[in-house]
């Protein structure tokens, strides 16, 4: 893995699901690896796990929807490596909400942590990379951003607007020499899906996503979907007349 050998590389959301798989695979590179989320007890013991892998592994406690605790997190950074190369940004979280549990503090909490927590760390990110003329942001979003689908629809919104900062970040950045990369994986089996009590066609493990991520950013790809024909799906859905579309959704609700 060239790309992040010798490099300094950050992951959010890095306690669970697809975050702490990228983790423990960049774990076997030699690597500066900070890793961020809120359980901070979680991340001490992947760095006690991984104790004798190549990468050094610096646990970071942060809430990435709170501005003061990233900017906390990457002055911490800074004073141990001086700067990121890599920013992995993983964080999210997922509600199903419904007209008869309607509540804006789900939607609140979730643009907090998908949307806001995304521009927290790009906004301590970009002096650096700017100056630098050099990094890479992969930003997390998911298929999910094409539509509204029934009882997710902060979700999706949440993710809609995470592709779309980081689409035009990649063109503003351009110049800098900074690579911008939209992940959006399909059905991954993470502690947060397996709230999910509907059928997630095309479902994969979070090892495989983690792979596919990395394999991704070593190419840097400018958009790293899968499964395959979930992007495909996503994209025909998106060009589906509403009345279909909404014949589907009501059936798979």
């Amino acid at each position: 893995m060239a790309t992040f050998f010798e490099k300094n590389v950050l992951i959010t959301g890095a306690s669970s699901g697809i975050g702490m798989e990228i983790a423990n695979k960049l774990a076997n590179t030699k690597c500066n690896l900070f890793l961020a989320a809120r359980r901070v007890e979680i991340l001490e013991k992947i760095a006690s796990d991984n104790k004798n892998m190549p990468a050094n592994i610096y646990p970071i406690e942060c809430d990435v929807s709170d501005k003061e605790s990233v900017s906390k997190a990457y002055a911490r950074i800074k004073e141990n490596a001086g700067y990121i190369d890599i920013a992995i940004l993983n964080s999210g979280i997922s509600h199903r909400t419904d007209k008869l549990d309607y509540d804006s503090s789900v939607a609140q909490e979730i643009f907090n942590v998908n949307i806001m927590g995304l521009v927290h760390f790009i906004e301590v990110l970009l002096p650096d990379y700017k100056s630098r003329r050099s990094g890479i942001i992969a930003g997390v979003s998911s298929l999910a951003d094409k539509r509204g689908f029934s009882k997710s629809g902060f979700y999706c919104a949440s993710k809609a607007a995470a592709t779309l900062i980081l689409e035009s970040l990649r063109v503003e950045l351009k110049n800098y020499n900074v690579k911008v990369i939209t992940i959006k994986p399909g059905f991954v089996k993470t502690p947060m899906t397996d709230k999910n009590k509907f059928k997630m066609p095309l479902l994969i493990p979070a090892s495989k996503a983690a792979d596919i991520i990395v394999k991704g950013i070593e190419k840097e790809k400018s958009i790293i979907e899968f499964p395959l024909m979930t992007a495909i799906g996503s994209k025909l859905l998106r060009i589906m007349p509403d009345f279909i579309f909404d014949t589907i959704a009501d059936k798979a609700k």
